[in-house]
């Protein structure tokens, strides 16, 4: 890995902070509170804070059901250090908050943090995002033959060739000439920016990923080099898992039938195996997925939804194929071991207190996905991803073979048109791929501006419907929204009038204080 770029900054997560604080200071219900004998008003308590933020996070699609409490407390601990709340007393800076009665409250502003600068471009595919029909020029190439490259090799042999592919007559073969190795790697960088832009739906991806980031040698073996199981097979077993992690993960993979611990076991034996594995993974110097791809498997998150199931699928499959080959093989074995054990019925508690499928999420999450610099939502993002890696790692670690064929495909049309017009530049435009209705940039952004506008709008309505909220909260938290997002407000009440219907007093006929009786007044005649 040496020599290569920096990870892009974690522009996104530091976006998806910002909104997060917008919508808790906009959402959270504040009330009078009393404490030592004081009240105080428009606070709340930490836990009635992890009670509304937990259910938040939960329905959330960036971060999903299997957000804990806990990880909600750490959030919160998050905000207290950064000023996005403060105690009753107006402290801050600190992330000592429980889970209790403590009174906090919102400060005067409420801080953002400013997004990263975007990566600078790299090298001769500046812009690619925004040119990527240009035309590919074959370079001039040497009249000798020269000798074949592993990676031109690897191609020609993939198996299920293109049918279409005009076959060449003997004539042709005996003068054809080879491409180089960069035209090659070229080739293999701009198929993969091109289907990724595709599927993830970016007008660029100048702030995910750069094309000197993907690796062609690694992609390719990647891909031709696994088992039948399709994991991958490493030639240098230096750079495997030692033989000990392998074994234990085999244990626990297949409980209890494995046949590889020989030895008896005792009462809690599968816990300390357990722990085994999972102190190998947590002592790595460097995520599976390494700190270099952290931005790019971040915005996999947005997919990461019911309708966008497949989509998620395809480019998780792409992202995993970039990975160096032994980060690739940990993940898959770590994602079949934790998928198994998750749907073991027979495998005993592995943890007092938490589910086998929370325990292998929260304990494996930090060792998969984070970021070289501390981000606070790192752990939220990192389980989320874990959780759908979990869910699906069969389909997203198979080989997508259609790469391989628009690769070879690519290829052979540029042998077959240099060797029919030797002596002239060859021009050849890479194809692009459409999985839905492509949009210009000038619409992304008008959709993405629209989806936070409709989900802002929806917190609005929960407000005014909210029955459980006195009519003084609800205008306290009708006039905060109002100073946080004045067109929203402006386009639900255009008028005064709309906005004084929400309160109109309705006549209320109030009992009398006391029941007075008219008097009986009786005859003084007998």
């Amino acid at each position: 890995m040496e020599g290569r770029p920096a990870a892009p900054a974690p522009y996104r997560a530091t976006r998806l902070w910002n909104e997060i604080t917008k919508y808790f200071r906009a959402g959270m219900p504040l009330r009078k509170h009393r404490q030592h004998f004081k009240k105080h008003g428009s606070c709340f308590t930490a836990s009635e804070a992890v009670d509304w933020l937990h259910e938040v996070l939960r329905n959330n699609s960036n971060f999903g059901p299997e957000v804990t409490r806990q990880q909600t407390v750490q959030l919160l601990r998050k905000f207290l250090k950064n000023h996005v709340i403060e105690d009753i007393k107006g402290r801050w800076g600190t992330e000592n908050l429980e889970d209790n009665g403590a009174l906090y409250r919102f400060p005067s502003t409420s801080p953002v943090k400013p997004l990263p600068s975007s990566c600078p471009p790299k090298e001769n595919l500046e812009n690619f995002s925004r040119d990527k029909e240009r035309l590919f020029k074959l370079p001039h190439l040497p009249r000798t033959t020269l000798k074949k490259h592993d990676l031109l090799q690897s191609l020609e042999n993939l198996e299920n060739a293109n049918p279409d592919i005009i076959e060449e007559n003997k004539e042709d073969a005996l003068h054809r000439k080879e491409i180089s190795q960069e035209y090659v790697q070229e080739t293999w960088r701009n198929i993969i920016l091109i289907h990724l832009q595709t599927i993830l739906g970016l007008p660029s991806l100048e702030e995910v990923l750069q094309p000197s980031q993907i690796v062609p040698e690694y992609v390719i073996y990647n891909m031709t080099n696994t088992s039948k199981h399709g994991v991958v097979i490493l030639q240098d077993k230096s750079e495997d898992l030692p033989h000990w992690v392998l074994s234990a993960m085999k244990c626990l993979a297949y409980w209890p039938r494995n046949n590889d611990m020989s030895q008896p076991t005792y009462s809690g034996f599968e816990r300390d195996v357990f722990r085994t594995v999972a102190d190998y993974f947590l002592s790595l110097p460097e995520p599976l997925l390494t700190f270099e791809y952290y931005e790019l498997f971040v915005n996999i998150l947005d997919l990461l939804q019911p309708h966008l199931e497949r989509i998620a699928v395809e480019a998780l499959q792409i992202c995993c194929l970039l990975l160096p080959p032994p980060n690739r093989r940990k993940i898959q074995l770590l994602m079949r071991m934790i998928s198994r054990l998750s749907e073991n019925v027979d495998m005993p508690r592995l943890h007092d207190a938490m589910g086998t499928r929370s325990l292998m999420i929260q304990t494996f999450s930090r060792c998969v996905l984070c970021c070289a610099e501390e981000v606070d939502l790192d752990e939220l993002l990192s389980t989320r991803l874990v959780s759908f890696l979990m869910d699906h790692q069969q389909e997203i670690f198979k080989v997508p073979t259609y790469l391989q064929v628009a690769v070879r495909n690519h290829i052979e049309y540029m042998k077959m048109a240099q060797c029919k017009y030797p002596k002239e530049e060859i021009c050849a435009i890479l194809p692009t791929y459409s999985y839905c209705k492509q949009i210009t940039p000038q619409e992304f952004e008008e959709q993405k501006v629209s989806t936070s506008q409709a989900a802002v709008a929806e917190l609005l309505e929960n407000i005014i419907k909210d029955k459980k909220l006195s009519v003084k909260d609800k205008k306290k938290k009708l006039k905060q929204f109002q100073k946080e997002y004045p067109l929203i407000y402006q386009n639900r009440f255009p008028t005064t009038e709309n906005e004084a219907v929400l309160f109109e007093n309705k006549p209320t006929i109030k009992q009398p204080m006391l029941s007075l009786r008219k008097p009986r007044f009786r005859s003084l005649r007998y």
